[in-house]
């Protein structure tokens, strides 16, 4: 009687992998933007970010599929710094204005930022030659923005704080009011950032022409 022969041994299982690790995927964002807003989109290789964030390639990859990806998670993450979207909500209780106030704050210092006025420049740049690539910068970072500014409106219309037929036009009509004509010369190097109570002045002024305009008849 032959012995019952024993199963061949499988190999071990690979398993999940290992948890991706969010310290690197910090470093490998702002190594991005580094790179993106000093050497343009064309200029930044991956294999560079993977060096400027002291992480490998594969890492690099591992976190972001691609460099268009990687680009837009940038993008994202740095208008998260100024107006995280917490900012576009309506708490019970709160004004709509002071909401408002808060979130042209925040917007002001992001628009006017160097990092900011850099970025702009490069999709300025970028812009004709990859239509695909201003898509996704405008997704990412304008777009998101404008959605969030469409569901607070819309929140507080409903609450009767706000009296807005449009709500797409107001957000976007919101956002330019606090643009200004400051921000402009800056993006074409003939002007300075608002600062202090000059930027307050402005955003203020912004505000209350948006809440005339806008405010419960």
């Amino acid at each position: 009687m032959n012995p019952v022969s024993t199963p061949p041994m499988l190999p071990p299982s690979s398993g999940p992998g290992r948890p991706k690790d969010p310290a690197k995927r910090d470093a490998i964002l702002e190594a991005a933007k580094t790179l993106f807003l000093r050497n343009g989109y064309d200029g930044s290789s991956m294999d560079a970010i993977a060096a400027e964030a002291g992480v490998s390639k594969l890492t690099v990859y591992s976190h972001f599929t691609d460099k268009e990806n990687l680009f837009s998670a940038a993008v994202k993450a740095k208008c998260e710094e100024q107006v995280p979207g917490l900012f576009f909500a309506l708490p019970e209780g709160a004004r709509i204005e002071n909401v408002l106030l808060n979130i042209a704050r925040g917007f002001h210092v992001l628009i006017n930022s160097c990092e900011s006025v850099e970025l702009h420049r490069v999709m300025v740049s970028q812009g004709s030659q990859s239509p695909k690539l201003s898509r996704m910068f405008y997704e990412a970072g304008p777009q998101r923005l404008l959605d969030g500014m469409e569901h607070l409106l819309a929140q507080a219309t409903a609450a009767g704080q706000l009296d807005i037929d449009d709500v797409p036009t107001a957000a976007d009509q919101f956002f330019c009011l606090v643009k200004g004509g400051a921000n402009f010369r800056l993006l074409v190097g003939c002007g300075e950032p608002l600062q202090g109570a000059d930027a307050e002045q402005h955003i203020e002024a912004s505000v209350s022409m948006f809440m005339r305009a806008y405010g419960p008849r």
